[in-house]
Formats: structure tokens, C-alpha cells, sequence
């Protein structure tokens, strides 16, 4: 309340200055209007009639759009799979060039022996042991390799 008070004390001495109008503010004239003007009818509702006669058109656009959008759908998905096709035959055709016969999808291939009557079979061949036979094979390791390159390098100097 003594808040109120003191702004109230402050602008007391506002409160006694007289007020001058200004010689350049006046009131404006007043709006007349043109004698055609067409007055406002009594009820809008006659202007706000849906045209029914729209429904059919857009109802065509819209199945027609529809169509196109589904075309487009389709060729776009027959183009993709088409460009993986491709890309997986490429990918077949360079992995036939490497081993020829290769189809990733089948089984691997093994290869079989084809015995002729017209020619002995040379025995110098070491044949090879039947499938799931387990043969000891004696690998050498990299340090008895480079002895042996080394014994055979010093051979061939003397």
C-alpha cells in the first residue's frame, strides 16, 4: 500500500501541468462510400454451396495418380533387381574366369578319376588317397625351409 503511495508522490507534480493540443492533429474525415456498392444479402448460406460437380474430377486425378505411382513403383523395383542380377553374374562370370565350373550356390565339386582302357595308368603319378581318408602329411616349417635353401645355395657356390 505505501508503495502505491509513493508513486502516487511522484507524480503529483505531473498532475498540474495543462495539457496543449497541437495544432496539426485534427479528426479525419469521414469514409464515404461509392453508391454501387452492393450491400451484404440477409443470409451467406447460398454463397457457401460445395460444387459436387469438382468430386468426379478429382476422384480421376487421384486413381490416375495412383496408377502412375504404382507403374513407377514396379519399374523402379524391376530396375534394382535387374542391377543386382547383374552385378551377382558379373560376380559369377570373374569368379568362373579365377576356377572355372564355380557356382556359389551348389555343392563344391570333387574331382573324380577317369580310368582309360586305351592307355595304362602311368604309376610314377602318386595317386591320391580315397575322400575322407586322413593322410600324415609332414609340412616342413619355415626355419627347415630356409636351411634347406641355405644348403642348397652354398652346394652350388663349391
Amino acid at each position: 500500500m505505501s508503495e502505491l503511495h509513493s508513486n502516487h508522490n511522484q507524480y503529483a507534480a505531473a498532475a498540474n501541468v495543462p495539457l496543449i493540443k497541437s495544432p496539426a492533429l485534427r479528426f479525419p474525415r469521414p469514409v464515404e462510400l461509392p453508391p454501387d456498392v452492393h450491400p451484404m444479402p440477409d443470409s451467406v448460406s447460398a454463397y457457401f454451396v460445395y460444387p459436387f460437380s469438382l468430386e468426379n474430377h478429382i476422384l480421376t486425378l487421384e486413381s490416375s495418380r495412383r496408377k502412375t505411382f504404382t507403374a513407377h513403383t514396379v519399374r523402379r523395383e524391376a530396375y534394382i533387381k535387374a542391377r543386382l542380377e547383374e552385378k551377382e553374374r558379373r560376380k559369377r562370370d570373374a569368379l568362373r574366369r579365377i576356377a572355372p565350373g564355380f557356382e556359389p550356390r551348389s555343392i563344391p565339386l570333387v574331382p573324380t578319376r577317369v580310368a582309360s582302357t586305351g592307355s595304362p595308368v602311368d604309376e610314377s603319378i602318386p595317386s591320391l588317397p580315397p575322400i575322407g581318408a586322413v593322410t600324415q602329411v609332414r609340412t616342413k616349417s619355415v626355419m627347415e625351409d630356409l636351411v634347406d635353401q641355405l644348403a642348397a645355395l652354398d652346394s652350388t657356390k663349391s
